[in-house]
């Protein structure tokens, strides 16, 4: 009578364990695409009046966003022919002051980043698009972008990376 138990109780354990790969809790949806590519974002914030350029943010965004979509999926990382292809632009990296002082100095600066991106699925053409991805990141005034920019960046670089991704792949 023990073994029997003990039988369905791994059996039912198996079963249970079993039943939960079909899910996932990123919410992405790839249909039968098994890779995906995305090619080297090139850095054109100088291009549009009032951004700066910003050395290394075209790579460090390109190699963030991979990161975000091979942690998430089962897709395959290639570099060329991939089911699903993203790329794009950095078209804007600006600091802007945001709040003033009685003194009418800049209490609070803002950084904002956007992005333009094309995204294709070769198995599922009519979600394709080509659209913008912007957020940004506020410190106070009396800190250079300097001393935040790793912070900043890092923020930054999950939004906008977690949007391209829920644009593209999630089926909520």
């Amino acid at each position: 009578m023990k073994r029997r138990i003990t039988i369905i109780a791994i059996l039912f354990i198996g079963l249970a364990l079993n039943g939960c790969g079909a899910y996932n809790f990123s919410g992405a949806s790839t249909g039968t695409a098994e890779s995906f590519q995305v090619n080297f974002f090139q850095n054109l914030a100088d291009q549009n009046p009032g951004s700066t350029f910003e050395p290394q943010l075209d790579r460090d965004f390109t190699i963030a966003l991979q990161d975000l979509i091979a942690n998430l999926t089962s897709l395959t990382l290639t570099n060329s022919n991939g089911d699903l292809l993203y790329e794009g632009e950095i078209v804007e990296y600006r600091v802007a002051p945001m709040t003033a002082t009685a003194n009418q100095t800049a209490a609070q600066n803002r950084l904002t980043m956007t992005v333009q991106v094309r995204f294709y699925n070769k198995t599922k053409e009519d979600s394709d698009f080509d659209r913008r991805f912007s957020f940004f990141y506020d410190f106070d005034a009396s800190q250079l972008l300097e001393s935040v920019k790793s912070e900043a960046h890092e923020v930054l670089f999950e939004r906008i990376t977690q949007d391209i991704f829920n644009a593209s792949l999630a089926d909520w």
